[in-house]
């Protein structure tokens, strides 16, 4: 087929005896078959050529044309002031805002705000679920490829960018966030920028495979990414007793769809439903060609010693870190399947495994509450903000989210 990466096999292993019998049981539990429509799956797999033309136009433009330096200078005037306050703007960054400030015919902003409280209420939880499933991906060459060539979320820099991630995630989530001049909006133009700049340096890079894997941080890749904030969590939390219903779910994903669009993310094709996104799964899982190797095997690794207590620090904060480190890497292993967790060699995480599970009480107690009792969600979402900003205080240790792109490869 035409526009199809090379490793994207759906076609070729789905006729594969597990899938027929997943297909199976989809039918006969959920009522429909978990494979959609072939053009669907088609659109998705086009869509790991598709990347963000109106930014990149930008990015090629300023950050490349002249520096990145003025890049961000121009970029951070214009958040600031507006476009009309940056002298002698450029064309491209005219009609890069004059975009975003044209909401898209679809969006709904009450369901925006619905589905930012819903994410909000997992507190710093669904940092750390989103963590461990996306090690899920790692076995992807077009996921690993850009975080191993750069040297994000690798080594020592790990944990520094994953809560560059978590300071996105709440800013995004944060009440108003996404309007025009909040700090989560800003936080989105600014991701965007990064993701196109590390785009256009890996495309010149000679181990990028463009046939084999797509465009470096696709729209292909970049709608599993909104997936895993907000369908996935949606399922898989309720384990640790959260209790959202299926309206909360579609709320989140389509907050998450909002964010996406600013950060350039405008699929051919996402889902309107949990059967559609139920369906993206199934494509996500059939079509894998794990050739990802030792790159994968690393980044996982290193997320699994990235909130290791320091043997230099004072005996009190590695008392603290390290129960933090033992109640990451379990939550890691709780959600993260067995092989996956065999095949990257991951240290084992022990009975703390079982952690999430010995809270699944307290929080079902308290989502049962806040359900049935009027007045308690606002509480809630008082709480579950206060939980994550002492999360993120605390790990940050008084630095600031940068969403600078990594100016160098690792090889």
């Amino acid at each position: 087929m035409a526009n199809i990466p090379d490793e994207f096999r759906y076609w070729s292993q789905r006729d594969r005896p597990w899938v027929k019998a997943a297909r199976a049981i989809g039918r006969r539990v959920l009522g429909f078959d978990l494979a959609p429509p072939d053009d669907v799956v088609a659109a998705f797999a086009a869509m790991y050529y598709d990347a963000d033309p109106l930014a990149e136009a930008f990015v090629d433009e300023v950050y490349l044309g002249r520096s990145p330096a003025i890049g961000r200078a121009m970029l951070d005037q214009a958040l600031a002031g507006g476009v009309a306050s940056v002298p002698d703007a450029p064309r491209s960054l005219i009609e890069l805002f004059a975009d975003l400030e044209r909401d898209p015919a679809w969006v709904d902003r009450a369901q925006v705000d619905r589905g930012a409280q819903v994410f909000r209420r997992y507190g710093p939880d669904v940092f750390t679920f989103a963590g461990a499933v996306t090690l899920e991906a790692y076995v992807e060459s077009s996921v690993a490829k850009p975080l191993a060539l750069t040297g994000a979320y690798a080594g020592s820099s790990t944990k520094k960018r994953f809560l560059e991630t978590a300071a996105f995630w709440i800013a995004v989530s944060e009440p108003g966030g996404l309007d025009a001049g909040a700090p989560g909006r800003a936080s989105a133009l600014r991701v965007r920028i990064m993701h196109v700049f590390v785009r256009r340096r890996l495309l010149a890079h000679p181990e990028w495979n463009l046939a084999a894997w797509g465009v470096p941080i696709s729209q292909a890749d970049a709608l599993l990414t909104l997936m895993g904030g907000s369908f996935a969590p949606g399922l898989a939390m309720r384990a640790m007793g959260y209790r959202p219903s299926r309206a909360d779910i579609e709320a989140m994903m389509h907050f998450w769809r909002y964010v996406g669009h600013l950060m350039g993310v405008r699929p051919r094709w996402y889902p309107a439903s949990m059967r559609e996104a139920m369906q993206l799964a199934f494509v996500t899982l059939v079509k894998g060609a794990h050739q990802a190797g030792d790159d994968g095997v690393q980044l996982c690794q290193s997320y699994a010693r990235a909130f290791a207590p320091d043997p230099a620090a004072p005996l009190a904060r590695r008392v603290i870190d390290g129960w933090h480190h033992r109640m990451h890497l379990g939550t890691t292993r709780f959600f993260l399947r067995r092989s996956t967790y065999r095949r990257n060699r991951l240290p084992s995480a022990g009975p703390w495994a079982l952690a999430p599970l010995v809270r699944f009480p307290y929080i079902f107690a308290a989502e049962t509450l806040r359900r049935n009792v009027p007045g308690l969600g606002e509480v809630a979402d008082r709480v579950a903000r206060r939980r994550r900003d002492r999360w993120f205080a605390r790990h940050m240790g008084g630095r600031k989210a940068e969403y600078r792109a990594a100016e160098s490869f690792t090889r």
